[in-house]
């Protein structure tokens, strides 16, 4: 802002209007704004409504005359920074330039009034507060400006976090899925390599019928592996975009995950584990059957993945207005640490003897849950299992 656009407000104080227009009359200009007082009391009114660049004050006032309302203008906080010029009528003999400095003026006049000395002095006070009144607002718009850029740096500071976060994550996410491709990838190599060989030694004895339908077994086992991967990391994409799709369809969940456990038949032997079932019948609402399935079979996954070969005990049933499914095991079980992170990305139960997946399950699975309006949570102590329960509601929220 420009010094002549700032406008100047001055006071001055007498008991006779001719006095105060005559004043007026020469210190009026256009980008200033003269306030007339005829009394003490009506400038203390005037100085708590406004901030004045200067006071001019009359000495001799009925009532509180110019020194004592001088006095009173420089108790206060609002007002005691004003510049405070007196006039008077009474010769320079009388020493009221002395008390009036006593008073806190900065100069006195002397009636009749210098016309250039009145206008001079003006000028200068409304000069200085101009400057004073730039200056204050270029620290005020250096101090917002540092405000600012405290915010920004933090801002910026809590970014490059998430950025480091966000590369330890793709890092991880990179060497686990590197390994967890690899792995299935690996074993259809060698199992082609080996029917190669065998082809070339023409071994028909390693073709056999049952021999066929065990390798067919085999490389299904492998390429479900990595359909699952794929699927889970396209689930994460969808995620992250909001386009995880929830399709509700009215159906029984005691008989999905029923039918469920028969799917996994062949992964509980192959883990030398057993499930006990129970249920309600029947647990109806409206779910999307394919993404309940994919919860529950996670957790089962989990559950033979960690439960020591013990058994799995899933249980469907009502509480309330809740259809509810709890997978529990006997496992090696976890830290209450850990519990507060199972659900987040690439997260796992971490253990030196079981460690598989892209940590990406029970994450998919809580946002699952989460699109149903449900919950999903955890109870465990080390050493003592863990036991999954997933709640949905039996009527869906409109």
């Amino acid at each position: 802002m420009l010094l002549n656009d700032i406008q100047a407000k001055l006071l001055i104080v007498d008991d006779l209007p001719e006095n105060l227009l005559a004043l007026e009359a020469l210190i009026k200009r256009e980008d200033r704004i003269v306030y007339k007082a005829l009394s003490a009391d009506e400038a203390l009114s005037l100085l708590l409504q406004h901030e004045f660049a200067m006071a001019i004050l009359d000495v001799q006032m009925p009532g509180m005359n110019g020194f004592e309302l001088a006095e009173l203008m420089r108790g206060t906080a609002k007002t005691k920074n004003i510049p405070i010029v007196f006039v008077s009528a009474a010769g320079r003999e009388m020493n009221y330039a002395f008390k009036g400095y006593e008073s806190g003026a900065v100069d006195f006049l002397h009636k009749p009034l210098d016309i250039h000395a009145v206008k001079s002095k003006v000028n200068v006070f409304v000069e200085l507060y101009r400057q004073s009144k730039a200056m204050k607002q270029q620290v005020e718009a250096l101090e917002q400006s540092r405000r600012e850029q405290e915010t920004l740096l933090a801002q910026l500071q809590l970014t490059q976090v998430e950025l480091e976060r966000a590369v330890r994550m793709r890092d991880d996410f990179m060497s686990i899925v590197s390994h967890e491709v690899r792995t299935p990838l690996n074993g259809l190599i060698l199992e082609t390599q080996l029917r190669k060989m065998h082809l070339a030694r023409d071994n028909a004895a390693a073709f056999t019928m049952e021999k066929m339908h065990a390798m067919v077994d085999r490389d299904e086992r492998q390429i479900l592996s990595l359909i699952r991967l794929i699927e889970d990391m396209l689930d994460v994409s969808r995620i992250r975009t909001g386009k995880l799709s929830i399709r509700p369809a009215e159906f029984d969940l005691a008989r999905t995950v029923d039918r469920l456990l028969e799917n996994f038949s062949a992964q509980i032997s192959a883990a030398q584990s057993s499930v006990n079932f129970t249920a309600e019948y029947p647990v109806v609402g409206q779910w999307d059957e394919f993404r309940i399935e994919q919860v529950i079979s996670n957790l089962l996954t989990n559950a033979l993945r960690y439960g020591a070969n013990k058994p799995i005990d899933v249980t469907v049933y009502i509480e309330g207005n809740q259809a509810v499914v709890d997978v529990r095991d006997q496992g090696i079980g976890i830290s209450q640490e850990n519990q507060q992170r199972v659900f987040q990305q690439f997260e796992r139960v971490s253990a030196s003897q079981v460690a598989a997946g892209l940590g990406l399950g029970l994450f998919i699975s809580e946002q699952i849950v989460a699109a149903h309006s449900g919950t999903i949570s955890v109870q465990s102590e080390l050493g003592e299992g863990a036991l999954f329960r997933v709640c949905l509601p039996l009527a869906q929220k409109t």
